[in-house]
């Protein structure tokens, strides 16, 4: 069974659902070019590309194109970890570097290609730690590649935090490796200054029985392109794929997310919110899942929702869903993007409330849901402080 909802509002958008009868059949999911850990497989993207045509590549700086030159003061990389977890800084040639996933673009090729060195965290096989580990990213001003990988041994269980500051040109891949009855939660923050450039592609192998939970959280930047990919490594297992982004005058955030249910009896679930303001403020969620004929059993549901809350904002968001089996429990997808609500917001001031104070509970609502998801205090108080600064610089 599968259903499709999509409700634009203001908003470009467009949504697919394939079922794949044959084994040649096309697929609408997958990219262009087939991954690789070679720059030299992907062209130079020109825009008309289906998986570039909503970024604005002269803003990259670079990075498509191979010009970006790492310099020795783009980012410094600090782990803090509770006893037990190994931390390495490790070198190109270490093993456990892009066993989760391989480039799928020509970006994240290039990342792979240059980063010098790589953290690798380590979290041993049931071993259950009650503070989050934390990963701080800042930028120093300067271009740089990095590569960060997170590996659970079977039943571990663990939340890490990933801090992105600064200002800094940035591509880098971080993989995810879960074993089996591990459960991860991964909050990534990108809370860069205004000019900064951040590319990344997120992989996660999940393995048999395990569960992983990614929380995407952007508000800073300049541009921001970022690219969760999960696939599984046996049936059973579970991922949770939420997302938070507020965009503001001028700023291009893109999230593009594929989950590939490559095992039988598996669960996926997506939900991303955005909420949009000033001029030229432009967010793109692209949320492909792939339903492979070996994958009977599947359980799987994605959904966007985007609000705008000024004139001049654009959405560009489309689920796309390809089936390749009908023995599944369900599928679907849905997305939808509408203006802030003047009968809410007239609800409120009616009753007393200010105008400012009313459009704050109605954002705060809006994110509720996914804020909960987190799970760090610390982090959720700082996501509302900074929902609340987004608002107020908007009446300022």
């Amino acid at each position: 069974m599968a259903e499709a909802q999509n409700i634009p509002v203001g908003s470009t958008t467009a949504g697919a659902i394939a079922v794949a009868a044959e084994a040649d059949s096309t697929v609408a999911t997958r990219m262009s070019a087939p991954p690789s850990f070679d720059v030299a497989d992907f062209p130079v993207p020109h825009g008309r590309e289906e998986e570039w045509r909503f970024t604005p590549l002269e803003r990259l700086r670079g990075l498509h194109d191979g010009t970006a030159v790492a310099t020795g003061e783009g980012v410094k990389v600090a782990v803090g970890a509770p006893e037990g977890v190994t931390v390495e800084t490790v070198g190109r040639d270490d093993a456990r570097l892009g066993r989760a996933g391989t480039p799928v673009d020509r970006i994240a090729a290039q990342a792979y290609s240059s980063f010098e060195s790589a953290s690798v965290v380590t979290v041993p096989k049931e071993t259950v730690l009650t503070e989050p580990i934390r990963v701080v990213v800042h930028g120093e001003g300067g271009t740089a590649y990095g590569h960060t990988v997170v590996e659970l041994g079977a039943f571990a269980e663990a939340v890490v935090v990933i801090d992105h500051t600064g200002d800094a040109v940035l591509a880098a891949n971080v993989d995810y490796v879960l074993g089996d009855g591990a459960k991860l939660t991964v909050v990534s923050v990108q809370d860069w200054d205004d000019k900064a450039v951040h590319v990344a592609q997120h992989n996660a192998i999940v393995g048999r029985d395990a569960s992983f939970k990614s929380v995407v959280v952007t508000f800073g930047g300049d541009v921001v392109r970022l690219h969760p990919r999960v696939h599984y490594a046996g049936p059973g297992g579970e991922a949770e794929l939420f997302g938070l982004y507020f965009t503001d005058k001028g700023q291009h955030q893109e999230h593009r997310l594929l989950v590939d249910h490559n095992e039988p009896h598996c669960k996926s679930n997506v939900v991303y919110k955005g909420a949009l303001q000033g001029d030229e403020a432009h967010a793109v969620w692209i949320g492909d899942v792939l339903i492979e004929a070996r994958a009977e059993g599947t359980d799987t549901y994605e959904m966007n929702r985007n609000l705008v809350l000024t004139d001049g904002a654009r959405v560009d968001s489309v689920p796309n869903l390809e089936i390749e089996t009908g023995e599944i429990v369900g599928a679907g997808h849905a997305s939808a993007t509408g203006r802030f609500d003047d009968e809410q917001l007239f609800y409120l001031m009616a009753r007393g409330i200010p105008e400012y104070e009313a459009r704050r509970l109605v954002v705060r609502g809006f994110f509720a849901e996914l804020v909960q998801q987190i799970g760090v205090a610390d982090i959720e108080e700082r996501l509302l402080a900074k929902i609340d600064e987004e608002l107020e610089a908007s009446v300022a």
